[in-house]
């Protein structure tokens, strides 16, 4: 006989786990207890050391489904002779690791019961169990029990408090646990809040939906606005109420055959549609004959090859569209522009005043809001465009420990923060632009609603070095007031390092490091760099030829400034942008250049992107960021294999002088592990590329002919780049990182040319 305490470290409360840690012990007549810790699952166990050692086999190799074990630790002691297995009171203990799991899709037991007409959480909206249902969205605090949740205020049932306290049940403990005689309920409320008194909600606002209108659903951690996707009317009203002219809108549909009726769907893109996490997930569009029944609006996403696809993850999404007789349905962010999404019963009505027509809502609040996930797969992986519901706030593993906790604060756009503990990092739910007062506000909240949740108080914070966005401001001030070690990080470096830690790689690497916008260590703006480094420091080997971005932020708005820009460093005449863009405007940009007014100097390859999307004729002018870039792709993705244009690499010149170590940079601390010694970086002159491309467009060649050429174009300068830089280095390991690399047909043809290199 031997007794064990064992220690489970990781994401195993509101995961089943308990239910599971007691069956288990009951089939092997273990004794002893189990109880919950703050972060962590302690048992006892006694019995037949063999039974013990099956107990923990079975328990590390085959846990739970949502469970996710970072850490196991025994040791033996005296035993005891109780007799009985037992489940305890769980435990409140400062310090520990605390783990959340993320929102988890309605899983196929609930779903079975929910059109179950003999089950007594028939068509109940808010049916769940340990396997399934909200986590993070209305935790408040550790350790995850009901008390700590927003579902503190909804008193069990007899019927329910029955079920959460059985061991056998999979409701044992799952604290959203409700019914329809104890649990929250539907309200729907007009275009101005005021509630409607209605015996149906959900039909009412099925209805109304079915109807043409628009609606403002709760979901798991925020409003959804949602109309028909079949409606051309409705989807059009939706966009001009919405601000939002071209870029897509997602859509729900029922189930994945569904799925396949509009798009094609591989085999992975499957496995994520219909996974617990249940992402927006990016498919390409079948071609449907004109006319098709129940045919999708074409506004959802003008002239995109690609839609934004997901599955109901709640039962109330599952409710409505079996209401509507599963048609699909827009369901896209409920907010105004880039704002954070509406969350507050509240707020709600304000915040969408004059887009919805009614909402549809209930009375369990949501304590942290949290935006739908985004993926697409090239070649066959899956790559997140937006990591969120279903996702944040699983921990990703570090391949080295962090000696200290850390606040890590992200960019300006797009916003994220990360708190490390240990050899994790708990990565934020997307917040949007830090751009808009509304995101910011959100982004501290959030920071603060982490740091409580998770226990973690930072001692250092870090920060881009960009000295204008918010997050730096927040930092450096944070920082100043509780006297915190502050760090600045040049951006490219850290798309470097994250890349290498997202794959689990502690050795130095090429980092092939492309996107739009990112501030250099020599005061220019990065996002086409060679970078030789590792997670200590980095050395910049060669970047894509600096051009004059006319206007600042203005040029991204509008690419013509920046094919302009191109145009006239490769020496060719701008009135190919002719009659697109007035001779006047032509003329003052051009003089901007010449004098260098406003007219920051760019390595960027966004930029570039969006300069031969101008010169293509694609766009002169953008209503969401990189979608220059994306229709551009678009057109590489309809063409075969095409020539390549020239391209010359070059020692630096006076336009591109070069850049300190990161250990010398303003504000940057620690110096790079590389020599500073070694030579200044390589220079992609693009100018026989612009001169090329210029003339193919003045010829009229095919546009999807120049796109796909030069999609080809810059794999091939990448593979040319990384194999000189092999020479010299002999390094062999190649990260492809920063937003350009959600292309992918760029991803593609460069991973499949370096991957013929050797590397």
């Amino acid at each position: 006989m031997q007794r064990r305490a064992i220690q489970v470290r990781g994401i195993v409360q509101g995961v089943g786990f308990r239910p599971y840690v007691f069956g288990l012990a009951s089939q092997l007549s273990l004794r002893g207890f189990v109880r919950n810790q703050a972060g962590s699952v302690s048992i006892e166990v006694e019995g037949q050391r063999d039974a013990l050692d099956s107990f923990l086999d079975e328990l590390t190799s085959r846990p739970p489904p949502l469970a996710r074990i970072q850490e196991v630790s025994w040791q033996e002691l005296d035993c005891l002779g109780q007799p009985e297995f037992r489940i305890e009171p769980s435990q409140a203990e400062h310090g520990s690791p605390v783990f959340v799991s993320p929102d988890i899709g309605t899983c196929d037991a609930c779903l079975a019961e929910l059109f179950d007409p003999g089950d007594r959480r028939y068509r109940y909206p808010f049916i769940n169990c340990t396997h399934c249902g909200p986590r993070l969205t209305i935790i408040t605090g550790a350790p995850y029990d009901r008390p700590q949740t927003t579902m503190a205020g909804f008193a069990m049932c007899d019927a329910c408090r029955a079920e959460y306290e059985n061991p056998a049940d999979r409701r044992f403990h799952a604290q959203p646990i409700a019914c329809p005689q104890c649990g929250p309920s539907l309200q729907l409320l007009d275009a101005a809040g005021a509630r409607m008194d209605c015996p149906d909600p959900l039909a009412d606002f099925a209805q109304s939906i079915a109807d043409g209108m628009t609606g403002a659903m709760k979901g798991l951690g925020g409003f959804h606005l949602v109309c028909d996707a079949t409606n051309a009317a409705a989807v059009h009203r939706l966009r001009q109420r919405k601000h939002r002219d071209e870029k897509p809108l997602a859509i729900m549909v029922a189930n994945v055959s569904q799925a396949r009726r509009w798009c094609h769907v591989s085999a992975e893109e499957q496995k994520l549609l219909a996974s617990s996490r249940k992402p927006i997930v990016l498919l390409r569009k079948r071609s449907l004959p004109k006319g098709t029944t129940g045919e999708l609006a074409d506004s959802i996403a003008p002239r995109n090859p690609w839609l934004g696809l997901m599955l109901p993850y709640t039962p109330l999404h599952h409710l409505l569209l079996d209401a509507l007789d599963g048609r699909p349905l827009v369901m896209t962010s409920g907010n105004q522009a880039d704002e954070p999404i509406a969350y507050r019963d509240g707020d709600a009505p304000r915040q969408l005043a004059g887009i919805a027509d009614c909402f549809l809502t209930h009375d369990r609040p949501i304590h942290m809001r949290c935006d739908d996930s985004l993926v697409r797969v090239i070649d066959g992986r899956e790559l997140p465009i937006r990591r969120s519901r279903g996702y944040a706030p699983e921990p990703i593993g570090l391949p080295l420990e962090c000696p200290l906790p850390v606040l890590a604060v992200g960019g300006q756009l797009k916003g994220t923060f990360a708190l490390s503990r240990g050899a994790q990092a708990i990565v934020s739910h997307h917040l949007g632009d830090l751009d808009h007062y509304e995101a910011y506000r959100a982004f501290i909240a959030d920071i603060e609603l982490y740091e409580r949740l998770f226990d973690v108080r930072p001692k250092m914070l870090v920060h881009d070095l960009h000295p204008d966005y918010g997050s730096t401001r927040y930092a450096r001030e944070r920082a100043a007031t509780e006297s915190l070690e502050l760090l600045a990080v040049q951006h490219h470096h850290a798309h470097l390092a994250s890349c290498l830690a997202d794959n689990g790689l502690c050795e130095p690497a090429i980092g092939v490091t492309f996107d739009g916008t990112g501030y250099g260590l020599d005061g220019a703006i990065w996002g086409g760099e060679f970078l030789i480094g590792d997670y200590a420091g980095f050395r910049r080997a060669a970047h894509v030829r600096y051009v004059g971005m006319p206007g600042g932020e203005q040029a991204v708005r509008e690419p013509w400034r920046m094919a302009l820009a191109h145009l006239l460093d490769a020496g060719c005449d701008p009135a190919l942008l002719e009659p697109a863009v007035p001779r006047a405007q032509l003329r003052m940009a051009e003089q901007m250049l010449d004098k260098r007014l406003n007219s920051p100097i760019t390595s960027s390859v966004g930029r570039l992107f969006d300069a031969v999307a101008a010169l293509a004729g694609l766009r002169q002018r953008v209503s969401y960021e990189g979608q220059a870039a994306v229709e551009l792709e678009w057109l590489a993705s309809e063409a075969p294999g095409a020539k390549l244009y020239p391209y010359e690499i070059t020692s630096p010149d006076a336009h591109c002088p070069p850049s300190p170590l990161v250990g010398e940079g303003p504000g940057v601390r620690g110096r790079s592990t590389f020599d500073s010694s070694s030579p200044p970086p390589l220079v992609i002159d693009t100018r026989p590329l612009v001169r090329a491309l210029a003339a193919d467009c003045q010829r009229a060649a095919p546009r999807e002919a120049i796109a796909r050429a030069f999609h080809e174009t810059l794999a091939d300068i990448i593979c040319d780049v990384c194999t000189r830089l092999r020479t010299t280095t002999g390094l062999n390991l190649v990260a492809l990182t920063g937003g350009v690399f959600l292309n992918s047909v760029l991803t593609s043809l460069a991973r499949r040319r370096l991957e013929q290199q050797d590397f």
